[in-house]
């Protein structure tokens, strides 16, 4: 890394060696009858070749501003104030003359008669309305023929990581809309990485409320980080998109190959979008999560595993990110081949109805080849036959893993309102999913103890078959009253979720104790010439999991004063489980699976019903807004056995209080304090009191006993930002206390086997916070944007090992910083750090004890070069450090692309690109538990090339009608999407 950045500093200076004079722009703002200064008036200094912005500030108190270090050019200076027309006037810079002067610059007021010519449509880069946040995309520069991902990363507050997560003002984007509208129903990246930045007009950052509150005004604190994309008014009305096909060979292996559609159809308010892929190099357009990636129904259970109850830590490795082409990738465990296509469609159906709704299909095939070295300290193992307790030291496992899973899943979505009237309108939101999956897994397992010895063995072979149905659908009916604030709303969900699996497991597994029979068949009575007992598994299971939940919400508002709001809320809900187990092991007579093993079969039904109702005061002022509310919740859990011919059944009564403050210091800062309490349900896996014994040295085993967990949650949100300097600041802590909290139990036995499983306990505490400051700096005569972000995560829990309670404290203290900038013309360049400490502490078993050290730096430049080239390259950096010494490791990702632009307009392009140039790619995983720290290392994608051509779609129409704004209605809100016309305080 040293040689790297001797190598940018060197580059560098050569470019600012080579640099232009620098020069002074100044000028004044003043009212064009009145003659006063503007204080505090918005000036932009814009490139006068792209209006791309160069800097921004403000008047001072005598309605003066001034712009110092400016390279020689051409600008244009723009002037906006509330309540006046924009103008802008040009200036330049040149090596006779370095003083730019603007001079007096006359704003009209809106209400007046324009009687010079002015600019009309230009807009400030930064804009805070209410408690969005605007910005204005043609201010940002991109490269050519970037996606949306690139422009959000120019953003002040927003982080976009190497996978394509989207961060904004230190919280996670969960939704990016475009044009106020779902796009490829809720997956944030179908957007950020199908959509060209060109066609953007703006980007809308705000923190969307729920249906109900963005309706009734009455904030529920249910709120989700929320981008929403804006398209230009002349870019509504034509065909554009991306096509890329690549393929090149990689060294040892099969050739590599990548293909990716983009089409979109924009007729004003009619959008059809129409995307496909298919690769086998990791990349991925979608959220894997959204299409099923990542396991099957069921699973062989031998892998890694997170911990118990303490809270485990986890440190993962390896690289993301294609080679220079944005398309990220995933598994970066893993090996990942698939195909995916899908279709978007949004329209107006006459005045009344507005629908969105998409279809996608994937199939993804994972490979992963995995070796993992597991260490336990454990107490008071005792030595069968006595009666003294004794402590072994340690067990360490070393096991070699490799699964083969292949994912088939289709996805629809729709959202459909209706208005029957003004004052009522009706929403439908359905979801369905289909997924369909082949696994297999074989393992192998070695496990000694402190001396050394062998305490046991396992190889594993599974294989399974599994299909699955999830549905969701919200019916919600808003009625509005003709008096203001009077409101009434209902809100119908049914969620279905069905799964079905079938698997086969074979395993053979030798122990140092007796073997109880209860897991399997086929165990021996006596030791074998090592000394160990084995046990063989041949077995057939078939699970069938369904699931339905019915919920029913009806909320009333009536305002008691202009500024109070009273609300009164009651929800039913009913979720039903059952869970059908089915066990059958080999029988070596008839070679078939046709003996019935009741230990681990079982037929399982759970209901939990619960009554909620109560209400909720809000009072809203011009610079505060505090909300007071209580509810009655009661709950009725009922579990009924089916095999066992047992049943169980409880009910839980809880107040639920809540609370909200929001505090308006000014257009720009703003201070928001929730506190909220929930009641989370125990699932049916986790009631059902029969083992699993998927993977038999760590058998499963549900409690039909469990409570609901009882959580408390206090929330402190500060945003500050500064349009006049692009100064922020976003500060978040997140205080919570469960109890009954559900964590896991393990018993060991002395030959290493374990049992798990859940019970409740309290003094569970969790804290989260981040502060995220950002400002543009000063690099020669170049501008920067700089980001710091300090992370805390802290938790205490308390989880049981060998009976005995063991309380963990975790700590992870993590700092970032990233600057980029355009430093000229042609070149961009960002630069990246974070580094992370971690500690785990247990009382229990203080041995266990652990600190790591993790730290990474991603650098990546663009440049142009002469005759249509461009280069760029990104370098990841990884390091691991701590008191494990074997698992101190560095590794350096080094992608590059050398590009040739092609045709009139650029729209074309040969790509060639390399991938991990160090062949140094790897993906380490460390998880800290309460009874285990292990490392885990999986095989990843290796050095490969490709060449890839590229054609950017862009046609659009002439002479375009403004397309109708579905939200600029009457009544029908800020035109941000989620409420529609509900939402009031936009």
């Amino acid at each position: 890394m040293r040689l790297i950045l001797i190598v940018l500093i060197s580059f560098l200076s050569f470019e600012f060696g080579f640099a232009q004079s620098s020069g002074t722009i100044r000028g004044s703002v003043v009212d064009s009858l009145s003659r006063k200064p503007l204080l505090e008036a918005s000036v932009s200094l814009l490139s006068a070749r792209d209006s791309s912005l160069v800097t921004f500030g403000i008047t001072d108190g005598e309605g003066k501003f001034v712009f110092l270090k400016v390279a020689e050019g051409q600008y244009r200076v723009l002037v906006t104030y509330v309540g006046y027309r924009s103008r802008a006037r040009r200036v330049s810079i040149t090596k006779d003359d370095l003083t730019g002067d603007a001079g007096t610059i006359d704003l009209v007021a809106q209400s007046q008669t324009l009687t010079e010519v002015s600019v009309q449509g230009e807009k400030a880069p930064i804009a805070v309305k209410g408690d969005t946040l605007e910005f204005n995309a043609g201010s940002f520069k991109t490269r050519p023929n970037a996606q949306v991902e690139d422009l959000l990363k120019k953003l002040p507050g927003v982080q976009v990581d190497r996978d394509g997560t989207v961060t904004a003002q230190g919280q996670a984007v969960t939704k990016v809309l475009v044009d106020g509208k779902p796009f490829f129903g809720n997956d944030p990246k179908m957007a950020t990485r199908n959509l060209p930045a060109d066609i953007i007009d703006k980007v809308q950052l705000f923190d969307q409320l729920s249906e109900q509150s963005a309706f009734s005004g009455v904030d529920d604190g249910d709120r989700s980080k929320t981008i929403n994309i804006t398209t230009k008014k002349d870019k509504r009305k034509g065909s554009f998109g991306q096509q890329t096909i690549g393929a090149g060979p990689k060294p040892g292996d099969d050739a590599r190959y990548s293909g990716r559609v983009s089409l979109n159809r924009f007729n004003n308010g009619q959008q059809i979008s129409v995307l496909g892929m298919a690769n086998n190099v990791n990349q991925q357009g979608f959220t894997a999560q959204d299409l099923g990636l990542g396991g099957n129904f069921g699973g062989a259970g031998q892998g890694q595993g997170g911990g118990a109850g303490g809270g485990g830590n986890v440190i993962r490795g390896g690289a993301t990110g294609g080679a220079g082409n944005g398309s990220g990738q995933v598994g970066s465990n893993a090996i990942t081949q698939s195909w995916a296509a899908g279709i978007n469609y949004r329209d107006g159906w006459g005045k009344k109805i507005d629908v969105v709704s998409s279809y996608n299909a994937s199939n993804t095939n994972t490979l992963t080849d995995q070796k993992s070295r597991r260490e336990n300290v454990l107490p008071n193992l005792s030595t069968s036959g006595t009666t003294t307790p004794r402590t072994d030291s340690s067990f360490v496992r070393n096991q070699t893993n490799g699964s083969d899973n292949t994912n088939t899943n289709q996805r629809v979505n729709l959202r459909l309102d209706y208005r029957l009237d003004s004052m009522t309108t009706i929403r439908v939101i359905p979801s369905l999913s289909w997924l369909s999956s082949t696994y297999s897994n074989q393992s192998d397992s070695r496990t000694v103890n402190s001396q050394g010895v062998l305490a046991n063995s396992s190889t594993t072979n599974y294989n399974s078959t599994g299909d699955g149905f999830t549905g969701n659908n919200s019916l919600l009916l808003f009625r509005k009253f003709h008096k203001r604030g009077r409101t009434f709303s209902v809100n119908w969900n049914v969620a279905l979720n069905n799964q079905d699996n079938a698997g086969i497991n074979r395993s053979v597994n030798k122990l140092s104790r007796p073997i109880s029979t209860t897991t399997g068949s086929g165990s021996t009575g006596m030791p074998d010439s090592t000394g160990l007992y084995t046990q063989i598994i041949n077995q057939r299971n078939d699970q069938q999991t369904h699931s339905m939940t019915n919920s029913i919400n009806v909320s009333y508002t009536e305002p008691l004063s202009l500024r109070q709001t009273l609300e009164f809320h009651y929800t039913l809900s009913n979720n039903h489980n059952t869970s059908n187990r089915a066990v059958n092991d080999f029988n070596e007579t008839t070679s078939q699976y046709d003996q019935p093993n009741s230990l681990l079969s079982n037929r399982f039904v759970n209901d939990y019903v619960t009554n909620r109702g109560g209400l909720t005061w809000q009072t809203k002022r011009l610079k505060y807004t505090y909300a007071l509310g209580l509810d009655a919740q009661q709950a009725s859990l009922r579990s009924d056995n089916l095999s066992r011919e047992t049943n169980l059944s409880r009910t839980f009564t809880n107040l639920l209080p809540n609370a909200l403050f929001t505090y308006n210091f000014g257009k720009s800062r703003t201070l928001r304090l929730t506190y909220r309490t929930r009641i989370n349900a125990p699932s049916v896996n986790q009631l059902q009191p029969v083992p699993n014994n998927t993977n038999p040295l760590n058998i499963q085993l549900g409690n039909a006993g469990l409570q609901p967990e009882y959580a408390h949650t206090v929330s402190l949100n500060f945003n500050r930002f500064e349009p006049s300097t692009f100064r922020n600041l976003f500060a978040l802590l997140n205080v919570s206390r469960t109890d009954n909290k559900i964590v896991n139990s393990t018993t060991f036995t002395p030959s290493g086997a374990q049992t798990t499983m859940p019970v409740n306990t309290n003094g569970y505490y969790t804290v989260n916070g981040s502060l995220v400051m950002g400002q543009p700096i000063k690099l020669g005569p170049q501008k920067a944007n700089l980001s710091l972000t300090t992370n805390l995560t802290y938790n205490r829990g308390t989880s049981f090992v060998n009976s005995q309670s063991n309380q963990a404290q975790n700590w992870l203290v993590g700092q970032g910083a990233s600057l980029s900038s355009n430093f000229v013309e042609k070149l961009d360049l960002n630069l990246a750090g974070n580094i992370n400490l971690q500690s785990a502490k247990y009382s229990l078993q203080p041995q266990q004890n652990t600190t790591f050290l993790n730290q990474t730096i991603t650098f990546d430049v663009y440049y142009q070069l002469p005759l249509n080239f461009t280069f760029s390259t990104d370098v990841y950096f990884n390091h691991y450090g701590g008191n494990s010494g074997s698992a101190n490791q560095s590794f350096t990702l080094w992608n590059a692309t050398l590009a040739r632009q092609l045709f009139k307009q650029k729209q074309g392009e040969i790509r060639f690109q390399a991938f991990d140039m160090l062949n140094q790619n790897r993906s380490i995983v460390r998880n800290v538990t309460d009874t285990y720290t292990e490392e885990v290392q999986s095989r990843v994608l290796n050095r490969y090339f490709m060449v890839s051509f590229v054609y950017n779609l862009r046609r659009f129409g002439a002479g375009i009608t403004p397309p109708r704004d579905p939200f600029s209605q009457p009544g029908r809100g800020d035109g941000r999407g989620q409420g529609g016309g509900f939402r009031r305080n936009g």
